[in-house]
């Protein structure tokens, strides 16, 4: 499958950290005409040069520093750690370069206003990759709350739950470890797709692990138009990824909210009354690759989907969260 985009020129794409999720997006782009595979970069130049090697990029790094330097680099993806999204974030926009920030965007909200000025004032893109928010599935649920096939809409419940107590980068503080910034940031992009209007109460609990991160979390957003959220995230269990969004003549079920596989509308007898598939992809990034590419083209700074606006939102959200537990 290889997706045709209407560009001009071809745009230099360069991966910042090649971990696990780094080769999804490697596998995306080498799919994508006019994107060039041309950049890796890893602290480990051994590691650069095999990933390079393996989807096909020109050049690879031994350093984030000396790829950040290179000219010829348009576009990167910063696939490190949440607790280093902001200095890598910064590093590639003080040279240059359009930068697509894996989630969660940065640690707080400050490093991300930090940043967004920072896009703003060099004139280049900044963007999240929290591809649930340009997937084609977020058509599908608007289009059905907006024609009110399950009526007028008062709540949701959202949740995402892995097994991933033994992945040491959750485990460590150090890293921005816990639930909260690696899942719960989907139930939270899931709720503020559905309500979008604005969050009057937050309250939260979590439990969390002798090295201070969060295991798990409930959240309960209250809006300002008399809707409600409740949302759960959890790195101890699996849990099934369902997203409910509730109305007075029926309800929608979101299979996985991580990656929609289908939506189902259901009635007020809980018969299923349609079932929406999503179109093929490569993997799901590609949606994220292209709205950045069309942002890019029309100079600006930010992408439709996911704006600066709802990026802070997203962060100032979670630093209030985890006031909440101290």
């Amino acid at each position: 499958m290889v997706i045709l985009y209407g560009m001009e020129d071809i745009m230099k794409f360069a991966i910042l950290a090649p971990g696990h999720i780094a080769h999804s997006m490697a596998k995306t782009v080498s799919q994508i005409e006019k994107i060039e595979c041309y950049a890796v970069a890893s602290r480990d130049y051994g590691r650069a040069k095999e990933f390079a090697n393996q989807w096909g990029f020109e050049k690879a790094y031994g350093s984030y520093q000396e790829m950040a330097e290179d000219p010829n680099v348009e576009l990167v993806y910063i696939a490190s750690p949440h607790s280093h999204h902001y200095e890598h974030a910064k590093l590639c926009l003080e040279h240059g370069k359009h930068v697509l920030v894996e989630k969660a965007f940065t640690v707080n909200a400050e490093q991300a206003e930090e940043l967004v000025e920072l896009s703003k004032k060099k004139g280049l893109l900044l963007a999240e990759a929290i591809w649930t928010r340009y997937m084609p599935s977020r058509k599908i649920i608007d289009d059905l709350l907006e024609s009110q096939v399950i009526g007028k809409v008062t709540s949701l419940t959202a949740n995402l739950g892995y097994i991933l107590s033994h992945v040491e980068r959750m485990q460590s503080p150090e890293l921005a470890g816990g639930a909260l910034l690696d899942l719960g940031v989907y139930p939270i992009n899931f709720a503020l797709m559905a309500f979008s209007g604005e969050v009057k109460q937050v309250h939260s609990t979590a439990i969390m692990s002798p090295r201070g991160v969060d295991w798990m979390n409930s959240i309960t957003l209250t809006f300002a138009d008399q809707k409600m959220a409740v949302l759960h995230s959890d790195m101890l269990a699996q849990t099934d990824r369902q997203g409910v969004i509730s109305g007075d003549k029926g309800y929608l079920e979101v299979q996985n909210i991580n990656n929609c596989e289908e939506i189902r509308v259901f009635n007020l007898n809980r018969e299923m009354t349609a079932c929406y598939k999503v179109p093929e992809q490569i993997t799901g990034y590609e949606y994220e690759v292209l709205s950045c590419i069309r942002a890019i083209e029309e100079g600006k700074v930010e992408c439709e989907e996911m704006p600066h606006s709802e990026i802070l939102r997203v962060m100032r959200l979670m630093d209030e969260i985890r006031s909440q537990w101290n």
